[in-house]
């Protein structure tokens, strides 16, 4: 069975939001408390959403909106390790919201001020609040940005059909 491109699109933007909502339904479920990285990988998450949905309404541009998502997934993935490395050496970290805010903490600090209940900024980068498998919820976010990526790579460099 071989997907169109334009299904590929949708099921990237659907699996990008329903991470999104897994995430947030784990978090109200267990009560965890969201730090910056974590908000910060919501907000790639719903951009990861975003450009599959150009990507599934504009299917002729479909090596911009996968070098896009391939990018997106790479922030992604570098945010959840670095979350992944506070949380394993809390002890060598630099907790986030301390000393001068970086970007991402701006960013997140503004759209906390804009949209509380998504981007609220409630708990700290090294804590582990919630553990399946083994992995915190930054080890699995990692696995699934990589999935994320690996699928977009595999949709840039596929060939096309005349479907």
């Amino acid at each position: 069975m071989r997907f169109s491109t334009r299904i590929v699109f949708i099921l990237l933007a659907m699996a990008s939001l329903g991470l999104l909502v897994a995430g947030l339904v784990i978090g109200e479920w267990a009560r965890l408390h969201p730090c910056h990285l974590c908000n910060f990988q919501r907000l790639l998450y719903m951009v990861l959403a975003f450009v599959a949905l150009c990507g599934a309404l504009l299917p002729g541009w479909r090596r911009l909106w996968c070098v896009l998502l391939a990018l997106t997934a790479v922030g992604g993935m570098a945010t959840a390790l670095q979350q992944s490395w506070m949380q394993y050496a809390p002890q060598q970290a630099n907790e986030c919201g301390f000393g001068d805010p970086t970007l991402v903490e701006q960013i997140v600090n503004w759209l906390g001020m804009q949209w509380p209940s998504m981007f609220m900024v409630t708990g700290f980068c090294t804590n582990k609040e919630w553990i399946f498998l083994g992995l915190s919820m930054a080890n699995w976010s990692v696995v699934c940005f990589l999935a994320l990526f690996a699928v977009a790579g595999w949709l840039l460099f596929r060939r096309e059909t005349n479907r």
